[in-house]
């Protein structure tokens, strides 16, 4: 069992926990690895509201701590997946960080830059490495992580996902994590498993969060997950998908209602004078 050495002195394994509502034994093995990944994406709002701004956020352990635990406000992929990465090298696992191409919705892999943050976990006496994701703010996101595995079906928390290797001009495999939406399989990103560090992190975060062309400083993107739904609002439409697939939509107009909306629905504190709405 890990003990409860803080690592790094800004990040508090116990307030975590605590944020995410995960009760269970801190332990590195599947269980608590399952268990923790599903806490946190239940309990921590994906958005991007300093994006918005303009503003990276910054992806230093007691920042996040202040953010993403001790603030009612969430982060992107970054913020969330080097916050889960602090709590499970915390907890005795081994974790990589790892870039992605996002090709949901994209002409081809090579189209996208490599601008998503996945991270690969080792459990100390198990040869399978698992995918963690809790940063991926898509209704094809992973609820649980899954064994680096292709070709099988993984059915993690209700959603279905499957891992696939695809040719490519590289040296390393190109691995594509498929979600099954609308009976057919989905690409979602694709990756390599080349190791990346917190300073490649801090260029991709500076570049997504500043860059006035990035797609998350043009437009509001916020999500919740919870057993019965996952609710999203993106620009101006918010949408709600429900657990047995039926999906509701509606147009936020108004500023207030937004920042309302916000507070009641996906736990979230706008920061005072942040427009949230397109103009």
């Amino acid at each position: 069992m890990a003990d409860d050495t803080v690592r790094d002195p800004g990040f508090d394994l116990g307030e975590y926990l605590a944020r995410i509502g995960w009760e269970g034994e801190r332990r590195a093995d599947l269980a608590t690895l399952t268990g923790v990944h599903l806490a946190h994406l239940q309990g921590i709002p994906f958005e991007n509201l300093d994006a918005l701004s303009r503003s990276a956020p910054s992806l230093e352990p007691g920042d996040l701590m202040a953010k993403l635990v001790r603030s009612r406000r969430g982060g992107y992929c970054y913020e969330h997946n080097t916050l889960l990465l602090l709590a499970l090298e915390e907890l005795g696992f081994r974790v990589t960080r790892l870039t992605a191409r996002v090709v949901l919705g994209a002409d081809s892999i090579e189209s996208r830059p490599r601008t998503h943050m996945a991270l690969l976990v080792e459990i100390p006496g198990d040869p399978q490495p698992y995918l963690a994701d809790v940063g991926f703010g898509a209704i094809g996101a992973l609820l649980e992580p899954v064994p680096l595995r292709t070709d099988t079906e993984f059915l993690d928390a209700g959603r279905l996902h499957r891992l696939v290797q695809v040719p490519h001009r590289g040296p390393l495999e190109l691995w594509v994590l498929q979600a099954h939406q609308e009976e057919t399989w989905a690409d979602q990103y694709a990756f390599t498993l080349e190791p990346f560090e917190k300073p490649d992190f801090d260029v991709i975060n500076w570049h997504i969060g500043t860059n006035p062309r990035s797609p998350f400083t043009q437009q509001i993107y916020v999500q919740s997950v919870t057993a019965e739904r996952h609710l999203l609002l993106h620009g101006s439409l918010l949408t709600e998908t429900r657990a047995d697939g039926t999906v509701k939509t509606r147009k936020v107009t108004d500023e207030a209602e937004a920042r309302l909306l916000l507070e009641e629905e996906f736990g979230i504190s706008a920061p005072q004078g942040a427009r949230l709405l397109p103009g």
